[in-house]
């Protein structure tokens, strides 16, 4: 079933409140890659990742989860879970200090940014002139809109964005797969 690549899965059973007199259970990492693997495995296109957008919405909101998997020790990059069945990987990023990244892609797959702490600002581009392993694409800037804490979006396949950031941020993220294994061309806003 699912392949868990962090050492130390913690079990939550606590409640926590909305401020609304309302309680519900903490979720676990288990939980939540058990509901995204159910999910995908069910719907793995588009109308699919937009349920497990909402999903990564509501998990952003359990202070619990958030306060566990996004530490001060928390990495620019760590892989939570890995799906060994369908490949999608769940990622915690702690990204210290400013960062701009230029515009990109995921090659041929998607990935669903989810905001926890801080904010980025996220662009997203048109393309003009496709990159090739030798030549980067050109793309032009079509909006600009801001991911805050319990925001998430999702970027399907070929979606061109590009995240900035003017302070530290922490992120859950999603890629359909682990994108350290795949090679993504280079595009340049004109």
């Amino acid at each position: 079933m699912a392949l868990f690549r962090i050492g130390i899965v913690r079990e939550n059973a606590a409640f926590w409140t909305t401020g609304k007199g309302d309680h519900r259970m903490a979720h676990t990492l288990e939980q939540f890659a058990a509901s995204c693997h159910d999910i995908l495995k069910a719907e793995p296109g588009p109308h699919g990742r937009g349920k497990v957008c909402a999903l990564l919405q509501d998990v952003l909101k359990d202070p619990q989860f958030v306060g566990t998997h996004l530490t001060d020790q928390t990495p620019e990059r760590e892989i939570l879970y890995e799906d060994r069945d369908l490949g999608f990987c769940i990622l915690a990023h702690h990204y210290r200090g400013p960062k701009v990244s230029p515009p990109h892609d995921h090659g041929p797959s998607w990935a669903i940014y989810g905001q926890a702490l801080g904010e980025t600002e996220m662009s997203d581009y048109e393309l003009l002139e496709p990159a090739s392993p030798d030549k980067a694409g050109k793309v032009r800037k079509v909006r600009t809109y801001k991911l805050t804490p319990g925001v998430a979006h999702v970027y399907n396949e070929g979606d061109l964005h590009s995240p900035s950031r003017a302070n530290s941020t922490r992120l859950i993220r999603i890629e359909g797969v682990n994108m350290e294994t795949v090679r993504r061309l280079k595009y340049e806003a004109v």
